[in-house]
């Protein structure tokens, strides 16, 4: 017998989870296909931060013209204004939606927009998760997605977003938090007879830990370990998909709606190297290794849906590591401000700069590519520091000296994986960059931190900069000197959250056709559909914001939809 369902929700991520919700709460029947052993997504792996621009959740001057001013001024490419007006419009309904059922976030004083200075930028966009406890969720918290290694300390313990930047940057009490951390894992005597997982979920994985709780109390179904691998259509309307699970293919029936939510395609090399404006290979990713492959996207394509924004991806500078513990294996650890932090400069193999290196990190990207068209020397660029660096911050998975000193560092990573000299001159010879460029290039950069004036790049100018700057680095937090033995350097790779590009939906999350026709039944919302703003990542938690708000709109449209059919 074929099993029917009212909405089928391929994917369990942010978006996918935001619309099974908003359905369950509506009074529709769902169900969650995910294809992996694990639920949760890129989503749970991520930082949890969800851009909502006039959420609402305090008088702040931000308002809907605010909002849009700035996301027509930064968006990049094709974009269209009434998908943009309907994540403005629907943003604080979701919000408000989701603390109705007890998923809480906060908003994070301070924390610009990535173009903070663009018309209608606006501090404060960035919401965040509560931390969730892990035994409120049940027994689905154990299989969730767990965080990377990057994610946790030490690859156990569970940190909140300001214990991240505490720890990043060897803040002071940073050794209290670490103390704290390890207690509360340890003294939790019933929870550690139950996992070695910790107890707290943080970041993206309270996000979604908070969204699953609502999704399992409303009665939602999920299948794990069951992927989407075709969609059936009848009459010109989608009615159901075909899954596979083991090997073996089946029909699942939705009765108003399939919801596409699956993820991107930077999993898929083939994808990869038909689309992206510089393709890469596809272990650069940072997602979930093999998860996010475009199957649903292709499966939209093969009914008719068109496509957008297919060139590019959501960019994060990454540099890649053996993993520790785990023989012959290695991965790519994001570097979301590491690039950026004083006494380093990042070169390309010229051994120049090519860009202010405390940009948001999707921005450092695109310059990368920019600069690799113009000179071809930067599909992968070297990040520059010195011992100071060392002592204070760390270079992607390369930890400060405090966590990994030299001393612990395995012998087959040097001038492999890090690079180490006494001089700078050694160090260009071991990287194959020109010696005499670099060496200009770093007394260029420790004349601006001594007058604390970048004449290049602008280093530290604006408020994206100075949120994240070392206020104990004076004249500028975000410029350091590079002089003292030894130096190291780090290959950063051209690495990737995610794709911007998907199947092409209208303002109610309704997937196309390549006629511009809406494909009856048929909804996508996250990274399986094209980006609201294009080519560019406009704040903090600008992949999860809209594609939650989509999924919530998706869900509306179905129930709108439902009602006018009776």
């Amino acid at each position: 017998m074929v099993k029917c369902y009212d909405v089928i929700v391929a994917g369990s991520g942010s978006a996918g989870m935001a619309a099974a919700v908003r359905a369950l709460h509506l009074g529709f029947s769902v169900l969650v296909l995910e294809k992996e052993q694990q639920w949760g997504g890129t989503s749970a792996a991520s930082g949890g931060g969800v851009w909502i621009p006039n959420h609402g959740m305090k008088a702040d001057g931000d308002s809907h013209e605010k909002a849009m001013t700035y996301l027509k001024a930064v968006s990049n490419g094709a974009v269209r204004e009434d998908r943009l007006a309907a994540f403005v419009d629907n943003g604080s309904k979701m919000v408000s939606f989701l603390d109705e059922v007890g998923v809480r976030l906060h908003v994070l004083e301070g924390y610009p927009d990535y173009f903070p200075d663009a018309p209608g930028a606006h501090a404060g966009r960035a919401l965040f998760p509560y931390e969730v406890d892990g035994a409120s969720v049940g027994e689905s918290a154990y299989t969730m997605r767990e965080a990377p290694i990057r994610g946790k300390l030490f690859n156990r313990y569970s940190f909140g977003l300001d214990e991240a930047f505490a720890l990043a940057t060897k803040a002071r009490g940073w050794r209290v938090i670490v103390g704290k951390m390890l207690w509360r894992y340890w003294s939790d005597l019933g929870w550690r007879k139950k996992t070695s997982r910790d107890r707290r979920l943080t970041m993206g994985s309270g996000l979604m830990g908070a969204l699953r709780r609502a999704f399992d109390r409303m009665g939602g179904e999920m299948w794990m370990g069951t992927g989407l691998v075709g969609l059936h259509e009848e009459g010109g309307r989608v009615t159901g998909v075909e899954v596979e699970r083991y090997g073996h293919r089946f029909r699942v029936e939705a009765r108003h709606g399939v919801v596409i939510a699956a993820g991107g395609f930077e999993w898929n090399q083939e994808m990869r190297d038909r689309y992206f404006t510089l393709p890469t290979p596809a272990h650069w990713a940072t997602t979930p290794e093999r998860a996010n492959d475009g199957k649903a996207t292709l499966a939209g394509q093969e009914i008719g849906a068109d496509v957008e924004f297919m060139e590019t991806g959501w960019y994060i500078p990454s540099m890649i590591m053996p993993t520790i513990g785990v023989p012959n294996t290695a991965m790519t650890h994001q570097m979301s401000f590491d690039h950026g932090r004083p006494h380093s400069v990042c070169v390309n193999r010229n051994g120049e700069r090519f860009v202010k290196e405390t940009i948001a990190y999707d921005q450092f990207g695109l310059a990368m590519i920019e600069d690799n068209r113009k000179t071809g020397s930067s599909s992968v660029i070297w990040h520059v520091f010195d011992d100071q660096f060392r002592e204070k911050y760390s270079s992607g998975g390369f930890m400060l000296k405090a966590l990994m000193p030299d001393s612990k560092v395995p012998v087959h990573w040097w001038d492999h994986f890090i690079y180490r000299a006494d001089t700078l001159g050694d160090l260009a010879a071991k990287i194959d960059v020109d010696g005499a460029a670099l060496v200009k290039t770093v007394e260029r950069m420790n004349e601006y931190a001594r007058t604390g004036i970048d004449k290049e790049f602008g280093r530290g100018s604006d408020d994206y900069d100075r949120f994240f700057a070392d206020q104990r680095v004076k004249p500028n937090g975000c410029i350091g000197t590079i002089e003292k033995g030894p130096f190291y350097a780090v290959p950063i790779v051209l690495g990737d959250m995610g794709t911007k590009g998907g199947l092409k939906a209208d303002a109610q999350a309704r997937v196309l056709n390549t006629n511009g026709v809406p494909i009856g039944g048929l909804y996508a919302a996250g990274n399986a559909s094209g980006a609201i703003t294009g080519n560019c990542y406009p704040g903090a938690g600008g992949t999860i914001g809209p594609a939650m708000t989509f999924g919530f709109i998706a869900a509306n449209t179905i129930a709108a939809l439902a009602a006018n059919s009776r």
